[in-house]
């Protein structure tokens, strides 16, 4: 835990900027001292943005800074308690408990109390703090003892309770661009007090491209493989390292992607991987296949998904999508790593190529809504099962029509409960893929169905029952023993 005063204007340096040891690692060595340093975050520290306003007046917020690692939360956060006169406590979420909090709590109160001075306390990695520590910020943030600055790398949303978002301003920061890590890079090259400047070094252009392509964003990374590289460097004539694009590769070994498979990006990469098949990208939909594989997913979840997938998204559409979909799981467990992406990568193809359909899932869905409206319907008396005499006597199964009597083995019978009937169609198949056949089957039943419906409502009285007339009914033929009423009990 780190306290400091400063004064309003004064160049006194709080420990975040005091000159660290030469020993320090070369990110710790370059950390802007001063706003103008200070490199990207422009959305929030250019003339006229939050920031920007903020370090004019000296008047700061409570804030959360939400962004990747190396974009520069420690350092604004310490440039901000410059900005007046405030003690600034860094705060370890990793290495502290609730006596740290509370002590740091009691002195703040006290520094307000006998000094005017209010405390910023920085919160490093403060998504690490359960619900119970995050409470005990709320009091003295809600009465002003503190200002509380936090870093997070996770999405707050999830990490961080409810009553601390409305008192605290998220800020995003994103990832430095990949010439915001150049300038980075070349001033550590340049710098002879602070940085690499004495070493004689020459870095070829591809090689420095090459550093801040790696780093992804992140500030740290840049500037560890450059001092890595440094060291490992051998003089060459007049005594000059270079640091050539094989060294830096050398350096850098394999590139392994960000992702953290029970936090964001692996909610991030799967909400992509799903959006990309349903969105008929079969590239996109392999791109973050490989993405989620190579950062260590479990296989056997994304081969979960696309089952789902298969039969929410797909469906009826392309009906060999879902056991294409079961087989790639079945397969992977079967052949495991390394080669088990191959059927993976089989299936989430062919489900990005394959038609779309959600019908039987909004069909169902439909369902569950009259269910939850309605409650228990009783079940029409012809459908229902006769397993003992008196269920005979009472109607249970009478005047049940036997579909595979009928020629098409259909007859326009109803199953829907008295209630339901006429309302419309759960399922309503789209004119995609074979469901442009299964639709034109339903709507010459569903007409059949209607015009029946009909002529029992007494709307079509002169008319035959239609049961005659669009099926030839054959009286020869009786339902087999067990569908007939009373002759087993049905599960």
């Amino acid at each position: 835990m780190t306290k400091t005063s400063q004064s309003p204007g004064s160049d006194k340096s709080l420990n975040l900027f005091s000159p660290p040891a030469s020993s320090a690692p070369l990110a710790d060595r370059m950390r802007p001292r001063n706003i103008q340093e200070f490199v990207g975050q422009e959305h929030l520290l250019a003339p006229g943005r939050f920031l920007a306003k903020v370090m004019e007046t000296g008047e700061v917020p409570s804030l959360i800074l939400w962004g990747p690692p190396g974009s520069g939360k420690t350092t604004l956060a310490g440039l901000l308690a410059r900005a007046g006169p405030y003690l600034f406590v860094h705060f370890s979420a990793v290495l502290s408990g609730v006596k740290e909090i509370r002590e740091v709590m009691e002195e703040a109160r006290q520094q307000l109390t006998y000094s005017g001075k209010r405390t910023i306390l920085f919160v490093d990695e403060i998504h690490r703090f359960n619900r119970a520590q995050q409470d005990a910020f709320l009091p003295p943030i809600e009465k002003g003892t503190i200002i509380l600055l936090g870093a997070t790398t996770e999405n707050p949303s999830f990490e961080l309770i409810s009553p601390l978002l409305s008192r605290a301003r998220v800020l995003v920061l994103k990832p430095l661009n990949a010439s915001d890590i150049e300038k980075l890079l070349e001033r550590a090259r340049g710098d002879r007090e602070r940085g690499l400047g004495g070493m004689n070094l020459r870095v070829d252009p591809a090689a420095q491209k090459l550093m801040a392509e790696f780093a992804e964003g992140d500030a740290r990374r840049a500037l560890n493989i450059l001092e890595i590289a440094a060291s490992a460097a051998s003089p060459g004539p007049g005594n000059e390292k270079a640091i050539e694009p094989a060294l830096v590769q050398e350096v850098i070994g394999h590139k392994l992607p960000l992702y953290d498979k029970d936090r964001e990006e692996h909610y991030n990469l799967i909400s992509a991987f799903i959006k990309s098949l349903r969105g008929s990208d079969p590239d996109a939909a392999v791109y973050y296949l490989a993405r989620m594989l190579a950062g260590g997913e479990d296989p056997l979840f994304i081969a979960r998904r696309m089952v789902i997938f298969a039969s929410e998204d797909v469906s009826n559409a392309d009906p060999r999508a879902l056991p294409l979909a079961v087989a790639a799981m079945q397969a992977f467990d079967f052949v495991g790593l390394p080669e088990g992406w191959i059927p993976l990568a089989q299936t989430a193809t062919y489900l990005a190529s394959a038609p779309k359909s959600n019908a039987s899932y909004q069909a169902y869905l439909k369902a569950r809504a009259d269910v939850e409206k309605e409650g228990s319907l009783p079940v029409p008396l012809e459908l229902r099962n006769a397993p003992t005499r008196l269920m005979e006597e009472l109607g249970y199964g009478k005047n049940y029509d036997y579909p595979h009597n009928y020629s098409g083995h259909f007859v326009a019978q109803e199953y829907l409960p008295e209630k339901l009937r006429g309302r419309g169609y759960y399922y309503q198949p789209t004119d995609l893929g074979e469901e442009k056949e299964i639709s034109q089957r339903l709507a010459d039943w569903r007409k059949q169905r209607r015009e029946r419906h009909d002529h029992e409502k007494g709307k079509g009285k002169e008319s035959p029952d239609p049961r005659r007339t669009k099926a030839a009914h054959r009286e020869d033929e009786k339902p087999p023993a067990e569908t007939r009423p009373g002759k087993r009990k049905e599960t």
